[in-house]
């Protein structure tokens, strides 16, 4: 909106670029499962609580920032261990508000 972009970092990885690229970083290990953003912002509905199953890709989230909402996305598939925030919440940037257990990889 208005030429202005932000992004929405999760440790390993971000969602939340407006043009819809997606950016590989080189070199990082494994991904993180705690969402946080690196801008102050309000919470306006969650879609999981604690225990919940959720998929790569999954919309755990809406952040309203700069006027606009925006999906959150897991970064990882696995288990909801914390949400740290609810809806009405007004965040400071780089909170943790959810964390994802990683799913564990099977092996044949």
């Amino acid at each position: 909106m208005e030429g202005k972009s932000f992004r929405i970092e999760i440790e390993g990885g971000s969602v939340g670029d407006p043009t819809g690229n997606k950016r590989k970083k080189k070199g990082r290990g494994k991904k993180s499962g705690t969402i946080s953003s690196t801008i102050p912002g309000k919470i306006v509905s969650i879609a999981v609580e604690e225990g919940n199953i959720v998929a790569e890709g999954d919309v755990v989230m809406i952040l309203e920032a700069m006027k606009m909402q925006n999906e959150i996305q897991a970064p990882l598939s696995g288990s909801v261990t914390a949400v740290n925030c609810k809806p009405g919440d007004s965040i400071e940037a780089n909170s943790p508000l959810i964390v994802i257990q990683p799913e564990e990889k099977k092996t044949e």
